[in-house]
């Protein structure tokens, strides 16, 4: 969905109040191919025109499934996401004040608000870098398998003292062998 700001200027007096249901499945799996599924996107919300800005209000409803980042099983993510933006023409930034960070304000390459694209970017924003399933959660077992196995740090460091400790200096291991061979001697 998107709007004109010739279309939002008869939107001077009252908010442009919105609720639609968005397609995107197509377009996310395009910009991020970890996302194995989409589900309709439901935006619900306001477009306030001012003289000094477009602010843009909405609420995202949305099932995002990702693989699990330990196991790549599928992982159904459900958000609800709020969202508040603030757009302004060039020209409209040239004469803003600075209550308003530079980031905070997206500035308009063309005379439109487009919903989809900003639907999506939050979207893809809230999406975890690390993804769990339920039962990857609840469980303290880690992957293995042959020859390999996913360790915890903990688990890691206690290996790591354990390796240390068994672990000999080549230049002692001769003295050693000496030891050795000195008590079998005292023993016969």
């Amino acid at each position: 969905m998107k709007w004109s700001l010739l279309e939002l200027n008869k939107y001077k007096d009252k908010p442009c109040e919105f609720s639609e249901t968005l397609d995107l499945k197509e377009s996310l799996m395009k910009r991020d191919n970890l996302i194995l599924d989409v589900s309709p996107v439901k935006a619900t919300g306001i477009l306030t025109v001012g003289k000094e800005e477009y602010l843009l209000h909405y609420r995202i409803d949305v099932i995002v499934t990702v693989p699990s980042s330990r196991s790549l099983t599928p992982v159904p993510l459900t958000f609800a996401i709020d969202v508040d933006e603030v757009f302004m023409t060039p020209e409209q930034y040239q004469q803003r004040d600075e209550r308003l960070a530079d980031e905070e304000i997206i500035l308009l390459e063309k005379p439109t608000i487009d919903l989809d694209e900003s639907v999506e970017d939050n979207i893809l924003l809230s999406i975890p870098i690390q993804v769990l399933s339920e039962e990857e959660q609840t469980s303290q077992d880690m992957p293995k398998g042959n020859d390999w196995e996913v360790l915890s740090e903990d688990e890691y460091e206690q290996k790591r003292q354990v390796e240390a400790q068994q672990t000999m200096d080549p230049r002692l291991a001769k003295l050693s062998e000496l030891f050795n061979e000195t008590t079998e001697d005292d023993d016969n």
